[in-house]
């Protein structure tokens, strides 16, 4: 249902599957169909005991509620044991990012590696930064989709939703000198080529095309080489720092949104706190009132 009717992608759907396994698993020999609302809380209970952390928790319990939404409306249980229950409470953090000088200590590291797989990583660079792209957007685009006449890009989103993101010519100029050593990483064997040979970053993975994982660990390898601490970036570091560099140079939030491809700008607004946070910080750092004595 989630697949067909609401077009989640095949991340959010391995998720799905693993909470509801979760489940499964913690109601033990009790059927997660015939499961009751006691069953579910006690699961919870046990769970806060273990210190799963309330974020965890909640999604979770949002997986529960709707499958058993789902069982009701396919007339397959009368009711929803999990609609009235309340996740633990929790803060929404702010999401980490990286200075604008962090970002341009990675791109001036990059630059230097004029080797095919230093070119491959510096075009992943800069396309993310680009257009702030979901991970799995930006390994998975083609050929063709980087060559369009307009300079940009169309992106199929979550719950298949498109969204066009332009790309700067730093971006333009990396994927055209990516383009000219690309055939040199495609893989060897026959199989493996047939399916890598549309995609941008070919791989011989079962995909075709690079992984989240493997992209993940090129950015750690090269925040070392940049002297940033590998535990501050990833992927998704850089899409947050992406979003946050714009509104801080004066985007509007609705351009953030739509770039970003947030269905709700409420989504979008967690980028102003960050700025908020990060100007309380200025002054309380900087400013030399804040120094003064008591």
């Amino acid at each position: 249902m989630m697949q067909a009717e609401r077009g989640a992608s095949d991340n959010t759907l391995s998720a799905y599957r693993k909470d509801l396994e979760g489940w499964q698993a913690a109601l033990k020999r009790i059927d997660i169909l015939n499961a009751k609302t006691a069953d579910l809380e006690k699961v919870l209970g046990v769970w806060g005991q273990a210190g799963l952390a309330p974020s965890t928790a909640a999604r979770k319990l949002s997986a529960a509620k709707q499958f058993y939404k789902f069982l009701q409306l396919d007339d397959l249980r009368k009711d929803n044991p999990a609609q009235n229950l309340r996740g633990p409470k929790k803060g929404r953090p702010l999401p980490k990012i990286l200075s604008e000088d962090d970002v341009t200590r990675l791109f001036d590291v990059a630059d230097q590696d004029k080797s095919p797989a230093g070119l491959r990583r510096l075009c992943l660079l800069e396309i993310l930064y680009a257009g702030g792209l979901r991970v799995s957007e930006l390994v998975s685009l083609t050929v063709r989709g980087v060559q369009r006449r307009d300079q940009c890009l169309m992106i199929k989103g979550k719950g298949g939703k498109e969204r066009i993101v332009p790309l700067t010519p730093p971006a333009l100029e990396a994927i055209k000198a990516w383009l000219k050593v690309r055939d040199e990483t495609m893989p060897k064997k026959m199989d493996a080529k047939e399916r890598a040979k549309n995609f941008l970053f070919p791989s011989s993975s079962k995909s075709g095309h690079m992984t989240r994982e493997r992209f993940a660990q090129l950015l750690k390898e090269l925040a070392i080489e940049a002297g940033i601490p590998p535990s501050n970036i990833s992927p998704h570091v850089l899409r947050h720092a992406f979003a946050t560099h714009l509104l801080a140079n004066g985007a509007d939030l609705r351009s953030v949104q739509t770039l970003l491809g947030h269905v709700n700008i409420s989504t979008t607004q967690i980028y102003t706190h960050v700025l908020d946070e990060r100007l309380k910080a200025l002054v309380f750092d900087m400013h030399p009132l804040s120094k003064r004595p008591d």
